[in-house]
């Protein structure tokens, strides 16, 4: 998400708790801020992806591949 739309949310917070927000800036505020939870859970979801757990028996475990459904990407050359 782009920093001006970040900054277009943050003003619209302001003026709906100082005057009110007229219908279409209710609607703009509603798609910005769904743009910007959808932004955080991909950014969330590569950074779980990306972790791995080294167990007791020193076995890694990849978090990506056991839950969040990504597959090996090591090519057999």
């Amino acid at each position: 998400m782009k920093q001006e739309e970040i900054d277009r949310i943050n003003t619209l917070y302001h003026k709906s708790q100082s005057v009110g927000l007229t219908e279409e800036e209710k609607k703009e505020q509603a798609e910005l801020r769904k743009k910007y939870i959808e932004d955080i859970r991909r950014n969330m979801r590569g950074t779980l992806n990306n972790i791995s757990i080294v167990e007791k028996d020193g076995t890694v475990t990849d978090l990506g591949k056991k839950i969040g459904g990504l597959k090996d990407q090591r090519s057999d050359n």
